[in-house]
């Protein structure tokens, strides 16, 4: 599985609505499955951005393909980020003259 960590912006519409963020989030979750995405982490945050989850997912077609499909219900933005591991991390780096 890879991992990814997605950045989520509230649009206009989905500010408005900010009281159902809570059930809309539980939605997502069950949404993720029928794409082969498994959400291990979701957070509400103060910044930048409004909120960040952590998933997994076999490939980037997968996380690619929710990512439209939450966005498509005009709540959200999101931008996916594929993360690396520790170890991950030690052999790309191992590639390295």
């Amino acid at each position: 599985m890879v991992t990814y960590i997605s950045l989520a912006k509230f649009t206009d519409q989905g500010i408005r609505t900010v009281k159902d963020s809570v059930k809309r989030a539980d939605m997502v979750r069950e949404l993720a499955g029928k794409f082969g995405v498994k959400i291990t982490g979701m957070y509400w945050t103060a910044g930048e951005y409004d909120m960040v989850s952590v998933s997994e997912a076999n490939d980037d077609a997968s996380i690619a393909a929710f990512g439209y499909a939450i966005s498509a219900n005009g709540n959200v933005r999101l931008q996916a980020l594929k993360a690396f591991s520790r170890e991950e991390m030690d052999t790309i780096l191992s590639k390295l003259p």
